[in-house]
């Protein structure tokens, strides 16, 4: 098992990417939190974990874009399994409006899930990682969005953008304390979203000619997160499908 005795904080993990990520960790031998808004999500995606490795999974309700919040959550994990080598910031919210149209509480809604929430995660969990002299992983889920610009879409680019540089910046700042920051960049990944969300394109425009599933991230994850990865820090694995090549 690539991830044996680690422990893992996975936000977003009530579905979708986020679920398959902690799913295949624990597949892997990782202890994981599952951090979700939606605390019956969360639990949900729990107790089907618990239910085929009894204890391997926690279900923890918090809102990342909140300082407080996300304090008392890294917390409660550590005093849940002591320690937390690996985070993998995977919230994000997309808009679908051009900056004609975009009104401001928009942009700051997006901009705090989208990007505010993995400043808040990989702050906390660093600061918990060098407290303990411990090495860790951090990764953080960006998108096509984030290395080119969108007609449909203003705020979201914006984030992912963001998401890339602070990925780098991060792994600049925390390398000598042996901790290793890398991204992943997907593009529309295929989701299942609550009724009044608006889905992601299902269109397919990669080289592969099928859409990126949730495990096909969640597979990026595992590699970064595992031995495999130690020579990787700042680096932005593209699980595209080649749309980024051209």
């Amino acid at each position: 098992m690539r991830l044996e005795k680690r422990t893992a904080i996975v936000t977003g993990a009530g579905r979708n990417v986020g679920e398959a990520i902690a799913r295949l960790f624990v597949a892997e031998g990782a202890r994981v939190a599952v951090v979700d808004v939606n605390e019956t999500r969360a639990q949900g995606v729990v107790n089907s974990i618990n239910a085929e490795r009894a204890g391997a999974a926690t279900a923890i309700k918090c809102d990342v874009t909140s300082n407080a919040e996300v304090e008392r959550m890294v917390a409660q994990v550590v005093e849940h399994w002591e320690c937390v080598d690996i985070l993998v910031n995977n919230v994000g919210v997309v808009d679908h409006k051009t900056i004609l149209d975009l009104d401001e509480a928009e942009w700051d809604r997006v901009i705090a899930i989208s990007l505010k929430s993995v400043f808040l995660c990989a702050k906390h969990v660093a600061r918990h990682m060098v407290e303990r002299g411990q090495d860790g992983r951090i990764i953080n889920i960006a998108s096509t969005s984030g290395h080119r610009g969108r007609a449909d879409s203003t705020a979201y680019p914006s984030a992912k953008g963001g998401v890339l540089n602070l990925t780098r910046s991060l792994a600049v700042q925390l390398a000598p304390f042996h901790i290793r920051v890398n991204s992943i960049t997907p593009h529309r990944v295929r989701t299942e979203v609550d009724p009044g969300e608006s889905p992601r394109s299902q269109k397919v425009t990669n080289l592969i000619g099928r859409q990126c599933a949730p495990e096909d991230v969640a597979r990026a994850a595992l590699f970064l997160a595992s031995g495999d990865a130690d020579f990787l820090t700042g680096s932005d694995l593209l699980v595209d499908g080649g749309v980024l090549a051209g």
